[in-house]
């Protein structure tokens, strides 16, 4: 959570006051607020639910995933991306990411197989995929795209929004994330089936709610309906992102351009896509090895990639020991449509994920950094880059800021 004030506090006011906390209502916020994020999003559709995970498991039961068909992630993204797959009966495969922490296209390429029906390119830390090599692959392929852009709100690439270029994109609003309801999710698409199916999965009494419709027969899951309460913190959110992500922007552009004379040490920044148009919620630098990368990060405030938990794929037990579901007669890693499918996996199956995760360090940029902040945070990276980085240097002296890194942020998704 970046910003919460007056205005969220006196819109979940008015809900309370309303007795109106039910979605279905005359003057609904959950509608007004799907009607312009997916005005904002220049999608066609947007459904809200309760959580990011559920708005991936909704995302892929959209779009038809399901027993037999493999979906390719990438090895660093919060475990919910491959067990969503999980969930809807599919068998995710792991693949490497790149320097930019983000999936690898090559790796994509060179991944996909008979079976192979979908890939999920995952906005990670709020930094975008390579969306025009990840789309050209798919499409050559015919491949699905379902971006996870639960990390990536309020982001773009290349003049397009985050989780509106494939064919579906989901969204998380949690408390750690750049829009905020405390917990929730939502699922843009501009198919006007696929949009059914998802509010379907969603909202299994959607139909009965709205009006039975004989295009589409309704089918059986948990739900996973908003509130009004979320609705109306979303609609204040929605108000304040294009601001907070801009003073992002320009913080992290301001220290890149401060420390870029540290490149001869080498401390070199993290690569890109679209940096102009992603979210910045954090600027990131590529070291030369695991040994300075940690000592580095423990300088200032930040944190090394290969250090955030559940983000990385050597931690996914459910997947890595085989338990797709809590009954084993649902478990998709049993199930004989999966038999065909690659479901073997290992901690060292991604080695160049693991190796470029051990050199990144990641530290947050904030809307309400100040300008002595960000000066402080300058001639910090300044001070650490040469105690890491020059041979027999000593720990810096004169550091300006806490060097205590709020590791809860790294570690929720």
């Amino acid at each position: 959570m970046y910003i919460i004030g007056d205005e969220e506090i006196e819109a979940v006011t008015k809900v309370l006051r309303s007795g109106a906390l039910f979605r279905y209502n005359d003057r609904s916020e959950c509608e007004r607020f799907e009607r312009r994020n997916a005005e904002w999003l220049g999608s066609a559709h947007f459904a809200l639910t309760v959580s990011g995970t559920y708005a991936l498991t909704a995302a892929m039961i959209g779009l038809g995933l399901g027993p037999g068909d493999e979906v390719l992630v990438p090895a660093h993204t919060y475990m919910a991306t491959a067990t969503s797959v999980l969930t809807v009966g599919a068998i995710p495969v792991i693949v490497d990411i790149d320097a930019t922490l983000t999936i690898s296209p090559d790796a994509v390429e060179s991944a996909i197989g008979p079976r192979t029906k979908a890939v999920v390119p995952v906005h990670m830390w709020g930094a975008a995929c390579n969306m025009d090599a990840i789309m050209r692959i798919a499409r050559r392929h015919n491949l699905l795209v379902i971006e996870d852009a639960c990390q990536g709100v309020g982001g773009g690439y290349e003049g397009r929004k985050l989780g509106a270029i494939g064919d579906a994109g989901a969204f998380s609003f949690n408390y750690f994330k750049n829009m905020t309801c405390g917990e929730g999710g939502g699922v843009a698409t501009s198919d006007d089936k696929v949009a059914e199916r998802v509010r379907c999965a969603i909202d299994p009494c959607h139909f009965y709610w709205q009006g039975r419709q004989d295009a589409l027969q309704p089918f059986a899951g948990n739900g996973g309906r908003a509130s009004e309460i979320m609705g109306a913190l979303l609609n204040v959110q929605l108000d304040r992102i294009d601001d907070m992500i801009g003073r992002m922007r320009r913080e992290r552009q301001r220290v890149l351009e401060g420390t870029q004379h540290l490149g001869n040490l080498g401390l070199r920044p993290t690569p890109m896509n679209s940096p102009e148009h992603d979210c910045a919620t954090h600027l990131m630098y590529t070291l030369p090895g695991s040994a300075v990368a940690h000592q580095f990060a423990a300088y200032v405030p930040g944190v090394v990639a290969s250090d955030t938990g559940r983000h990385n794929y050597t931690e996914w037990d459910q997947v890595l020991h085989g338990q797709g579901a809590a009954h084993p007669a649902m478990n998709p890693f049993n199930m004989p449509a999966n038999a065909g499918c690659r479901r073997t996996y290992a901690r060292d199956m991604c080695a160049a994920s693991l190796d470029i995760l051990k050199r990144t360090v990641m530290i947050p940029m904030h809307p309400r950094h100040t300008e002595q902040e960000i000066a402080d945070l300058i001639h910090d990276i300044a001070l650490a880059a040469r105690s890491a980085l020059e041979p027999g240097a000593p720990p810096p002296q004169g550091l300006r800021l806490s060097q205590a890194v709020d590791k809860q942020k790294f570690d929720v998704a």
